[in-house]
């Protein structure tokens, strides 16, 4: 995500950021628990579209809290290396994956915070990188062609040394 930085509205990017990731996680975890409960429960359509609803309800607002929590967190240390480097670059994002993911596996102790470390950087690399690779994709897709390619005066000038009889290929001259 690039946005153009302003100290003033670091905060409210936060927020937008953290309800952003409130709503995918409590939209795609509801998805998956009606799925998951529909699955798990007893035979008979009523029962499993009532285990289906129960499920939703109980673990659906849990996932979208913990996204809500991990996306407030990233944003708020990608703001903060924003602030602290003056640009705003991929390596920010990658930078606050990785910190992201220590800070959260933090209780869990050094080599959790490692690994969670090198989780978070490796998932925003790659999606930095696959942002910047689409970006450039797009970019050579939508080029403005060379107007000047077929101006005839840009052409070198006719061979004379051809036969006088032979035009060559008359119907394209």
């Amino acid at each position: 995500m690039l946005y153009i930085h302003n100290s003033m509205e670091s905060p409210w990017r936060i927020v937008d950021d953290c309800g952003g990731a409130f709503t995918m996680g409590a939209i795609g975890g509801g998805i998956f628990q009606a799925v998951k409960g529909f699955r798990n429960a007893p035979v008979g359509v009523r029962h499993r579209f009532r285990g289906s609803i129960n499920a939703v309800k109980i673990r659906a607002p849990q996932i979208g809290g913990s996204f809500a929590v991990w996306g407030g967190l990233f944003s708020t240390i990608d703001c903060g290396l924003v602030k602290l480097r003056g640009k705003e670059d991929p390596w920010n994002s990658i930078t606050s994956g990785a910190l992201t993911g220590a800070v959260l596996a933090s209780r869990s102790g050094p080599l959790a915070m490692v690994g969670s470390a090198m989780m978070g950087g490796i998932l925003l690399a790659l999606i930095e990188g696959v942002g910047i690779l689409l970006t450039r994709y797009t970019a050579q897709q939508f080029q403005n062609p060379n107007p000047f390619a077929e101006d005839p005066s840009q052409l070198p000038p006719r061979d004379a040394s051809s036969p006088q009889g032979y035009r060559g290929f008359g119907q394209y001259q």
